[in-house]
């Protein structure tokens, strides 16, 4: 069904057995997020916290925390816009399953903006320091929205159509906020951008709205990569199966009434704030940096409202089924955005940015004996030059004439299958001095690192070692060799210490120690790690470490490199240095006390006994 509200989204989850109540008083200091954590974990579903320590408003997370139930709430529309974007990649689709036109119709439809002129989210007034106070993990630096969905229109253009709708994290308190200060963080590449930059340019301030709840579609639309020219706000209403109801405060911009919290301000033109720290979705903190800060006029509120909340970590988290639903409804369409690509796959466990995982065609020759990268560079470009998928580190893409049937989510056999057929002389190509996620920390800063497309083509160059060879010798101080999967070794490290110029030499003086004919080298890929059995426990641990601990640019060497004609490969071994340098956040660690607590609610008889 399509929810107008967020409470009539919480009555069906709890009437379906999706939703558990807490009756206890639980800190929204630390304690809320450890539960959300260890729920999420187990599967569980979603929790509404009815008593909120020194706050009159209840709190619900983990709404999304199962694909199964995440479908569960969009179950009636997920078909209309799966026609859509079908539609999308082949127009022809509806000439051939005509019986579909009803149900894009009702989609489409559902698109338009509903005006009102009021809404239960008017109904109430409250202050900063009234809304729940959540803190997710020890050193954040005060209390964040976590699921806020902030909305913006175009300077010059106001009204929903040139609307942007985006979930960009707001801090409610610290650092040097005021009581009517929020602190707004956006990355690069986020089209509220646009919108500030054009305010800047008129020199005015621009007027924002976070909402805070309501239909669990605006949550949705406002992390989906949509094409410029499509609002946030229309997609919200596809995935509702009705028109959002927005309503429009002097000459503000539109407010989704049946929202439960509404944020109003404006954002100054030339005025930043201290934002951060925040323990982020690659696993570490994001540290503190200036950022716009929105001097708010006005917190709404309805009389009802709930505050609804997630938890952002290590992945996997709540956020990594967003992704997955969002893969699932988009997937169809990358055909036709990017031509020649078959599937683009932003891993998960790798923090999403960091690694890409891409499937394209190589049909430039098809006459030529040996098959090799060239039609996938061009898929390569194409890729990076989309929107978020810019932000990527390392890009790995296969040729799909290669293996029709390679499943780009199966990664550690799409990994195998590239490692067995990438020659390092010639298919590693790097982007330096470019633009990464905000929140990577691995680069020579704030949104500045490198990018590597490793393309692979062709027929089977080597067969990968499972195994350690009983003779393999190590240099001094590398030891405890581990394998992490067939052709990627994993080798303790000395604690990385940077040189006078800001590099550590040990990467250069392990690859000496070998040539490419060394034994080591039948691994064609090791990873430097500080901590190598944990690194080779699991395929997420590997995926975790290697590439959120790592730019390409500074922190890949090779067994025989050289560079030709400015292209840099080598002979043996891609030796990959993802050890923890001193420049990068720290990793996120919970705090033993509240988990003794939770330790406690969860003990037979307590409130939680039987969900953790």
């Amino acid at each position: 069904m399509g929810y107008r509200n967020l409470q009539e989204c919480v009555a069906d989850l709890e009437r379906h057995g999706h939703l558990v109540r807490i009756r206890e008083e639980i800190d929204a200091d630390l304690e809320a997020a450890e539960i959300h954590r260890r729920v999420f974990e187990r599967g569980g579903p979603a929790i509404l916290f009815e008593r909120v320590r020194n706050c009159r408003f209840p709190m619900v997370s983990n709404l999304f925390g199962t694909m199964p139930r995440a479908k569960f709430i969009f179950r009636d529309a997920l078909r209309g816009v799966a026609a859509l974007v079908r539609l999308k990649r082949d127009p022809g689709e509806l000439l051939r399953r005509p019986w579909t036109l009803p149900s894009v119709l009702r989609t489409l439809a559902s698109l338009r903006c509903a005006r009102r002129f009021s809404g239960p989210v008017l109904g109430c007034r409250t202050s900063l320091s009234q809304l729940p106070q959540l803190k997710s993990w020890p050193r954040d630096g005060g209390a964040f929205i976590t699921l806020p969905e902030v909305y913006t229109e175009h300077p010059d253009r106001p009204g929903y159509l040139h609307s942007n709708l985006g979930m960009y994290r707001v801090q409610l308190s610290g650092n040097q906020y005021g009581p009517n200060q929020v602190g707004l963080h956006y990355q690069i590449h986020r089209s509220i951008g646009f919108h500030h930059a054009a305010a800047i340019a008129k020199g005015s301030r621009l007027r924002v709205n976070i909402l805070v709840g309501g239909p669990p579609s605006l949550a949705l639309a406002a992390v989906m990569p949509l094409p410029d020219g499509i609002p946030e706000v229309a997609f919200a209403g596809a995935l509702s199966r009705r028109a959002i109801r927005m309503v429009r405060v002097g000459d503000g911009p539109l407010i989704c009434s049946e929202a439960d919290f509404c944020i109003s301000g404006t954002i100054d033109p030339d005025h930043q704030l201290p934002e951060g720290p925040f323990g982020d979705h690659l696993g570490y903190y994001s540290l503190v940096h200036d950022f716009p800060v929105v001097n708010v006029d006005c917190v709404w509120h309805r009389s009802d409202a709930i505050w609804p909340f997630t938890v952002v970590g290590r992945p996997p988290q709540e956020d990594t089924v967003f992704g997955e639903l969002i893969h699932e409804l988009t997937g169809p369409a990358i055909p036709a955005v990017l031509p020649g690509v078959h599937a683009v796959h932003a891993v998960d466990a790798a923090g999403v940015h960091p690694l890409l995982l891409a499937i394209g065609s190589e049909r430039y020759v098809p006459w030529a004996a040996e098959r090799q990268p060239q039609e996938l560079l061009t898929n390569a470009n194409a890729i990076l030059g989309q929107g978020q998928l810019s932000l990527a580190k390392y890009l790995v893409i296969a040729a799909r004439e290669d293996q029709p049937q390679l499943d780009i989510h199966d990664i550690r056999a799409f990994l195998q299958h590239v490692l067995a057929r990438v020659d390092w002389s010639r298919d590693l190509h790097f982007h330096t001095r470019t633009t990464i996620d905000t929140l990577d920390y691995s680069g020579a800063g704030l949104n500045q690192g490198s990018k590597l497309v490793i393309a692979a083509a062709g027929p089977m160059r080597r067969e990968l070692l499972a195994e350690i060879p009983p003779s393999l010798h190590l240099p001094q101080g590398f030891e405890q060799p581990q394998v992490c999967l067939p052709g990627v070794l994993a080798v303790k490290s000395p604690p990385w210490n940077a040189g006078p110029h800001g590099d550590d030499p040990e990467p250069q003086r392990f690859c000496r120690e070998f040539t490419a004919q060394s034994e080591i080298c039948r691994f064609p890929l090791i990873v430097l790690v500080d901590d190598s059995v944990f690194c080779a426990k699991s395929l997420g641990n590997f995926l975790w470490v290697t590439f959120t601990r790592s730019n390409p640019a500074a922190d890949i060497s090779g067994i025989g490199s050289s560079i030709h004609q400015k292209h840099w490969g080598c002979q043996g071994s891609l030796v990959i240095d993802a050890r923890i340098k001193s420049h990068m956040a720290p990793p996120l660690e919970t705090d033993p006390q509240v988990s003794q607590r939770v330790d406690r609610l969860a003990e037979r008889g307590g409130p939680l006994h039987g969900l953790i």
